[in-house]
């Protein structure tokens, strides 16, 4: 077996010799042809602290010196350091493959050696240290070793480089803080609103603060309707414990029976799907009550504020100033038409507050107060004290006639105001849900009717202003006159005399009215009645005013030159025949009637209501020859209306006979009316009264009816009595 090749080889003659590693025996110095030891191109020996071995000993080389310089044995046990030089030299592959040459020159190992150990010197009596070498194998000559062909060592592996580590973090590191700061400005800047607005939704608080409504006044001032601060009572079903007890505990103070609120406070489901938190038990419960509710601590149980319209007359001018919802908003009557005014603007308080016990205002968080605007207040042109006259007189009258309607109009001729709008059947304000639809309706601008005998003033007016008549006209009266198929007579025959003007107006002559029709002609007749306000409303204030309806001149027939004239085949209302009268008593000049006279604004300011409409209808001298004219009904011996003359004044007026028209049809009944004025020589007031009675006997109520409303007026208002006396003579046949 040959020997290892780390053991020393011996020569024939038995003496050792020295590996190829070993230093020349001769001059101590490696041998030139070994690279990495002594060639030029060979690595220099470093000893484990990086140094050379001349540094490490302090000498410097020498070519030729004699000291002998070691390089670390092959053997694993010779060199400790051998497997971690063997790594750097490429790994274990070298010593695997036998090869006991050191690296080639030029290659890119390097060779580290360990600094020789000190030699220790032998005594005087010691041989010096023989030479290890290698033993030859028996047979083998000193020849060279055929050199085997070089394999290049693998590549070292590369080694990490803290350098580039530190640059990869330290742009990981900015660019994660980059994006973070991006994060932060767009969360600042950009979705800062947005996330501001979600929170401050959640722990804001809105509290509406209502407006307070205006009220409605009489035209000295006098409240018809105002609003008070009241309380509503409101349970949340969710947190009521015992329903029926609750009940039974409430019932007596809110005056609603127990059945009905422990209905109110079933729990429910709400469209959402979410249950139902807050139920109205009662509204406009007056504080003290509200009071007691609380002192009782019922769960699920509160009370907040609230408000409540309060009209203290109770049924007083209710078919004017109509009524509110619970909620305050106007819906029938003045209520309605002026609730944008009376209303105002609520107001509202939004503030920071936290959850649950904490449901308090955060301090020095946000709160904004939007304060309420009050509503203005309306100034009516209504006399308390003469409209409950008036209503009572009316109602007094009525009281015999059932199913009866009846309306009553006070103006006051210089200025078109409507002192007194009275209607029957009436209702309370207090409370209209427990009344008659009918009830609640303003007769004087629903009412249409077939005004009858009272158009009549219209027709001789109009006669007077296109000079077909004069005050002294006489004309030959028949006791009938036909007009197409129908026949018109009269009910105090004149038997074919002639009858005066006032004879006319006094024994309210249909043929005589006609007759002077015929001369007018119907252009000039509807003419007229349009400039005496028929045919149109007169907005008045109150909303659903009818209209009326004047026929046409090409739809007339025959017959309708014969029913015109006399106040059929025409439709209008109380009021809008009460203007007219009132414009015969204005010396001819129509003014709008109207029932606001000023608006007040919740600071007190007044602004006049809207300027009435004015148009002349009749000059100054006809008109006053017409209300003389008039003067014959309530003066002459067995006129039309002499149950309406009122002692120690003059006063001028006309009775009429109609039919009250719904959808167009007539209804069974009639209706019966007196419109007059006083005191005649310079009237000061105009009354209307119609009643509409099915079963007959109007006249006996709407003449005496209107003598007491202007006996009323007349006082109330300190009129003095007429200066003249008693109105002129009348002659009604003339010789």
């Amino acid at each position: 077996m040959p020997p290892r090749s780390d053991e020393p080889r011996r020569d024939p003659k038995g003496a050792r010799r020295g590996s190829s590693r070993d230093a020349n025996p001769a001059d101590g110095e490696p041998r030139p042809d070994e690279p990495g030891i002594g060639g030029i191109s060979g690595a220099r020996a470093y000893t484990p602290r990086g140094r050379t071995v001349r540094e490490e000993r302090g000498t410097p080389a020498r070519s030729g010196g004699a000291e002998q310089r070691r390089t670390p044995r092959s053997t694993r046990s010779g060199d400790p350091f051998r497997p971690a030089l063997q790594v750097l030299d490429g790994g274990r592959a070298a010593a695997r493959s036998g090869r006991r040459d050191a690296p080639a020159a030029g290659r890119g190992g390097v060779v580290r050696t360990v600094a020789p150990r000190t030699p220790r010197r032998p005594s005087g009596d010691e041989p010096p240290p023989r030479r290890r070498t290698t033993p030859r194998t028996p047979g083998r000559t000193d020849r060279p070793a055929a050199r085997r062909p070089s394999r290049k060592p693998p590549r070292p592996p590369k080694l990490a480089d803290p350098r580039l580590r530190l640059r990869l973090g330290t742009v990981l590191t900015l660019a994660l803080f980059v994006t973070i700061g991006i994060r932060l400005i767009f969360l600042q800047a950009v979705d800062a609103p947005a996330y501001a607005g979600a929170g401050v939704a959640d722990r804001t608080r809105t509290v509406e603060l209502p407006a307070p409504r205006g009220a409605i006044y009489d035209r000295t001032g006098e409240p018809l309707a105002h609003s008070v601060e009241a309380r509503y009572v409101f349970a949340d079903p969710v947190e009521i414990k015992d329903g029926p007890a609750t009940a039974k505990a409430l019932s007596p103070l809110l005056g609603i029976p127990v059945s009905k609120l422990t209905t109110l406070m079933k729990p429910r489901k709400l469209e959402n799907g979410n249950p139902s938190r807050f139920e109205y038990l009662a509204r406009g419960v007056e504080i003290p009550t509200a009071k007691q509710v609380l002192a009782l601590e019922l769960p699920g149980i509160g009370v907040h504020r609230d408000e409540r319209r309060e009209v203290p007359g109770g049924d007083l001018a209710a078919n004017l100033i109509g009524f509110t919802s619970q909620d305050m908003v106007g819906l029938e009557g003045l209520e309605a038409r002026y609730d944008e005014q009376l209303a105002g603007q609520d107001g509202k308080r939004v503030y920071e507050a936290g959850r649950s016990d904490l449901a308090a205002p955060i301090p020095g968080g946000y709160s904004k107060t939007t304060p309420a605007n009050p509503g203005s207040s309306l100034c009516l042109t209504i006399d308390r004290d003469l409209q409950f006259k008036t209503q009572q007189i009316l109602s007094a009258g009525m009281a015999q006639q059932r199913g009866g309607t009846a309306a009553a109009v006070i103006i006051d001729v210089p200025t078109g105001e409507v002192l007194a709008q009275a209607s029957h059947p009436t209702y309370d304000a207090k409370k209209p849900a427990d009344s008659d639809p009918v009830a609640r309706e303003d007769a004087a601008t629903s009412f249409v009717v077939d005004p009858g005998s009272v158009h009549k003033a219209i027709t001789f007016g109009a006669a007077l202003q296109e000079g077909v008549i004069t005050p002294d006209t006489t004309l030959p009266i028949a006791n009938s006159i036909k007009k197409g198929d129908t026949w018109f007579s009269d009910t105090h025959r004149a038997n074919g005399r002639k009858m005066s003007i006032p004879g006319m107006l006094a024994y309210s002559s249909n043929v005589g009215t006609i007759t002077i029709a015929d001369r007018l002609g119907p252009d000039r007749l509807i003419d007229y009645q349009k400039r005496f306000g028929l045919g149109q409303p007169t907005r008045e204030g109150l909303p659903g005013e009818a209209s009326g309806r004047l026929l046409p001149a090409d739809e007339w027939s025959e017959s309708s030159r014969g029913s015109v004239p006399i106040g059929h085949s025409v439709d209008a209302t109380p009021l809008q025949m009460a203007a007219a009268y009132a414009a015969i008593a204005n010396d001819g000049t129509y003014v709008q009637p109207h029932l606001v006279k000023e608006t007040i604004d919740p600071d007190g300011k007044r602004t006049p209501g809207p300027t009435p409409v004015t148009r002349s209808v009749l000059s100054p001298q006809n008109a006053a020859a017409l209300r003389t004219m008039l003067e014959a009904v309530t003066t002459v011996d067995g006129a039309t209306g002499v149950t309406a003359a009122v002692p120690g004044y003059r006063v001028a007026g006309k009775t009429g006979t109609g039919w009250r028209l719904v959808d167009g049809k007539k209804q069974p009944g009639e209706v019966s009316s007196f419109i007059g004025m006083a005191p005649a020589e310079k009237p000061r007031y105009v009354i209307a009264v119609f009643v509409y009675a099915p079963s007959g006997g109007g006249a006996a109520i709407a003449g005496p009816a209107f003598r007491d409303m202007m006996q009323f007026t007349l006082r109330h208002n300190r009129i003095p009595p007429s200066a003249s006396g008693s109105a002129p003579k009348f002659v009604v046949y003339p010789r």
